[in-house]
C-alpha cells in the first residue's frame, strides 16, 4: 500500500480509502461480514476510512465504531455531516446548531473521542459559511475533531471559504471530497486545481462511476435493473438511453486497454484517479469480500504515460460523459424563484 499526506495536516493516509456507504440496511446489512471487509482491508495497510452519519441514519458509523475497537489509534477516521438525520425541523444542514448535536452523535456511533476528519458533505445556502466554519474551529480547539473538510463543493464555494476563514482568522478546509472517474472528469477543469492552490487533500468518491466501470455492464449484454446499483438509479443503466449508450461504448474500450496492460477495468479505474497530482486517495466502497479483493490487488498499480494518453483520447480532459451529483442539484438549478426575476421587474425593464 502507499501513503501520501493529507494537504498541510501532516496526516499520512493510504492511497486507498475505505468508504463503507454499502455497510447499511438494503446493501450488507450483516454487522459481523461489514467488520470482517473492514479488518481486511485494515490487514492490507488500509489506514483510512471514510463514513457519514447519514449512510444508514447511522448504521456505517455504528458498524465502523465496532470494527476499530482495539486498532483506533492507528486509523484516520473520517465522517461526515448535513444530510437530514431522523425527523423534524434543523436536524440537517450546515448550522452551529445542528453541527454541535450532530458531531455528539457520531461520536457516541462511532464508539471515540475524536474524529480526525470531519467533512461538510454539501454546500448549505441557507447557512453562512462563516457560521460553518466557525463552529468546526471550535471543535478542533476541543479536540473532538483534528481536521475539516468539505464535500462536492463547486470550486467558487471553496474559495469563499478559504477568503471567510483568512478575514476572519479561522480554521480552513483542509480537504475536498468530490466524485471524479474516467466518466466523470469535470472536477479536473477548476475544483481539482483550487484544492492544489490551497494546500487541500483529496479524497474522491465514485471511482467506478456508480458501477459503470466494475465491467458488470457491458454493450449489447442484457442489465438487469432489478437488482443492485441499477434498483437505486435505473435511468444511469438504461441501455436505450443515449447518454448510457455513450457509456457502454467508452466501456469497451476501457475493458480493451486494462486487457493490453493486464488488469481488470475496476483496478485501471482507481489507478487513474491516483494517478492525478491533486489526488490523494480514492474511496473504493466494496459491499462483500471478493469486491475488496479484487480492488487490493491494484493497490500498486501505477499507469504510464502511453496508458493515461490512451484514457485521454478516450474521455478528454474535463469531461463529463454523465452528471455525478445529478441527484442533488443545487438550489440554484432547481428553485425558479432563484433563477427569475419578479414579474413586476421583468415587466418593468
Amino acid at each position: 500500500m502507499r501513503y501520501r499526506t493529507l494537504g498541510g495536516t501532516g496526516i499520512e493516509v493510504s492511497v486507498f480509502c475505505l468508504g463503507t456507504m454499502m455497510f447499511q440496511d438494503g446493501c450488507n446489512s450483516d454487522h459481523d461480514d461489514c467488520v470482517r471487509i473492514i479488518h481486511a482491508a485494515l490487514d492490507q495497510g488500509i489506514n483510512f476510512v471514510d463514513t457519514a452519519d447519514m449512510y444508514g441514519q447511522g448504521e456505517s458509523e455504528e458498524i465502523v465504531g465496532k470494527a476499530l475497537r482495539g486498532r483506533r489509534d492507528d486509523i484516520v477516521l473520517a465522517t461526515k455531516v448535513h444530510f437530514q438525520m431522523g425527523e423534524g425541523r434543523n436536524h440537517s444542514g450546515n448550522s452551529r446548531r445542528w453541527i454541535l448535536k450532530a458531531v455528539e452523535d457520531s461520536l457516541r456511533r462511532l464508539n471515540t473521542d475524536w474524529i480526525d476528519l470531519y467533512q461538510v458533505h454539501r454546500p448549505d445556502d441557507s447557512t453562512d459559511v462563516e457560521e460553518t466554519l466557525s463552529v468546526l474551529s471550535d471543535l478542533v480547539r476541543e479536540g473532538k475533531i483534528r481536521a475539516f473538510g468539505c464535500s462536492t463543493f463547486p470550486a467558487e464555494e471553496i474559495v469563499e471559504a478559504h477568503h471567510v476563514s483568512e478575514r476572519r482568522g479561522l480554521g480552513r478546509f483542509r480537504t475536498e471530497q468530490p466524485p471524479y472517474s474516467i466518466l466523470a472528469r469535470g472536477i479536473e477543469a477548476s475544483v481539482l486545481p483550487v484544492c492544489q492552490r490551497y494546500g487541500m487533500g483529496v479524497l474522491v468518491w465514485s471511482p467506478l462511476a456508480f458501477g459503470f466501470l466494475t465491467g458488470k455492464y457491458r454493450k449489447n449484454q442484457p442489465i438487469d435493473l432489478s437488482t443492485g446499483r441499477p434498483t437505486i438509479r435505473p435511468e444511469r443503466f438504461d441501455p436505450t438511453i443515449a447518454e448510457n449508450a455513450a457509456k457502454l461504448d467508452v466501456v469497451e474500450q476501457l475493458v480493451e486497454l486494462a486487457e493490453n496492460i493486464g488488469c481488470t477495468l475496476p483496478q485501471l479505474a482507481i489507478a487513474f484517479t491516483v494517478a492525478h497530482p491533486a489526488v490523494t486517495s480514492a474511496i473504493i466502497g466494496p459491499r462483500i469480500m471478493p469486491q475488496l479483493e479484487d480492488l487490493l490487488k491494484g493497490a500498486t498499480l501505477t499507469l504510464d504515460d502511453a496508458t493515461l494518453d490512451r484514457i485521454d483520447e478516450i474521455v478528454p480532459p474535463g469531461t463529463n460523459m454523465y452528471n455525478p451529483n445529478a441527484p442533488l442539484p443545487p438550489r440554484s438549478l432547481t428553485d425558479t424563484a432563484l433563477r427569475r426575476r419578479p414579474l413586476t421587474d421583468r415587466a418593468a425593464a
